[in-house]
Parts: structure tokens; C-alpha cells; sequence
């Protein structure tokens, strides 16, 4: 086999040695989460409810709070619920606190609960009458 042909044959041999693993690679890198609803809140209170967003492939849910304000206490209890035919269920609530100093970011993550259509509760079903402003919430899901 003359130097040529060696050459030629080795850059076939990388070339689908490259293309091999960039297959094998693209195929276990799913996203965690493939949608994102970005907004933000001004001047809501307990029991306020955000918008619906559509969870397609179900997966977890990620909400993050930045930058918040408060008329008073420094804490914002973030429930997720599930938008449903009869009573929507109630999973885990987060307390968001870091968000309050300046330009950090609080969060909280629900693990799956399937497909379907979802939404956020600020102090749900609490005593507190104090009004939050977020600047930017980003809902990842």
C-alpha cells in the first residue's frame, strides 16, 4: 500500500471514528428540561396564580425567582399544581428567600408528574397579606 493510499484510508478511519461517537454522544444527551416560560410578577399576594404552561413530555420542573420585593415578610412560598378536571393537586411548596438580596436568585425544583398543564400558587392557602414583586421568573419544565 503505497503513502497515499495509508493516508487516504486514515482520514476515512478518523472521519468515521468522529462521526461514531458524535452519534453515540447526541444520543444520550437529552435535555433535562425543553421548555421555558419567562416572566415576571408585580404586586401579587397569597393565593395569586400564574399563568398555565403546557408540559408535553412531563419530566421535572424548575422555578426560578430573581430579584424580590416584599411589603413585608422576606419570604414567598412557591407551590406547584397540576391544572386538572376536579380538585388540582398540591405538590411540595418552596420557600423563596435568597431572591431578596440584591439580583440573587431563588428556586425550586418538582420532580415528574407527568404530562399536562401546570401552574405556580404564591402562599397558597396562607394567612400572609403581604404583596411580592419578582422582576424576572423563568419556569423551566
Amino acid at each position: 500500500m503505497s503513502t497515499q493510499e495509508k493516508a487516504r484510508r486514515s482520514k476515512r478511519v478518523a472521519v468515521v471514528g468522529i462521526t461514531a461517537t458524535t452519534a453515540l454522544v447526541g444520543a444520550f444527551a437529552m435535555p433535562a428540561q425543553a421548555s421555558t416560560y419567562t416572566s415576571h410578577l408585580t404586586n401579587v399576594n397569597t393565593d395569586f396564580e400564574s399563568s398555565r404552561w403546557h408540559d408535553n413530555n412531563g419530566g421535572s420542573t424548575t422555578i426560578k425567582f430573581t430579584s424580590c420585593t416584599s411589603t413585608g415578610t422576606k419570604a414567598i412560598g412557591v407551590t406547584l399544581r397540576k391544572d386538572q378536571f376536579g380538585p388540582d393537586p398540591v405538590y411540595t411548596t418552596a420557600s423563596y428567600t435568597a431572591c431578596f438580596k440584591s439580583g440573587a436568585t431563588s428556586s425550586g425544583t418538582w420532580s415528574d408528574h407527568g404530562s399536562g398543564d401546570y401552574y405556580f400558587v404564591v402562599n397558597y392557602g396562607s394567612n400572609s397579606y403581604d404583596y411580592f414583586s419578582v422582576k424576572s421568573l423563568s419556569v423551566y419544565y
